[in-house]
């Protein structure tokens, strides 16, 4: 019997589960990453995003729903590589002043990484007729960019310099 040719729905399901096991990943990740941090501002900007996240992975539990699939995520080598980073900028700067400019950093890559995600399936979704996906996902992407946005005005305004 031959195999089923692949689909673009089947590509969706599969950067969905990609997504999901980011997003569960990024929740285990930010606590740590705030308990590490050295400056307010950043945990504080940690700790709102673990909310924030909290909030996006039940979004995509409601995408898993409207395609009727299981929530369940899928290895993503992509943001196990960038947790493996952050924890050793965590350990190898743990006394140096540039620490919240290397846990900064690589919280931005994870952003860009999410945002580029995002962006992709927000477009599946709408080419597939998937209107109320595409407008959950459209929610997230729009928390990532602000998120991001919020990561560069605190680097320019003060770790970067504290770093120097």
């Amino acid at each position: 019997m031959a195999a089923k040719e692949k689909t673009l729905e089947d590509l969706f399901h599969e950067t969905l589960k990609d997504i999901y096991y980011a997003e569960k990943k990024i929740l285990r990740t930010l606590p740590k990453l705030a308990k590490g941090a050295h400056s307010k501002e950043l945990k504080a900007a940690f700790e709102k995003h673990a909310d924030e996240t909290e909030g996006q992975v039940e979004r995509l539990e409601k995408v898993f729903e409207l395609i009727d699939k299981a929530p369940r995520g899928k290895t993503c080598p992509a943001i196990d590589g960038l947790a493996e980073e952050g924890a050793e900028v965590l350990q190898e700067f743990k006394t140096s002043d540039a620490l919240d400019a290397g846990l900064l950093a690589g919280a931005q890559a994870v952003e860009h990484y999410e945002i580029s995600r995002y962006g992709t399936l927000i477009a599946w979704a709408e080419q597939l007729g998937m209107r109320e996906a595409a407008s959950l996902l459209r929610e997230t992407l729009a928390e990532e960019k602000k998120t991001d946005a919020a990561l560069t005005r605190l680097a320019e305004s003060s770790l970067n310099r504290m770093a120097a």
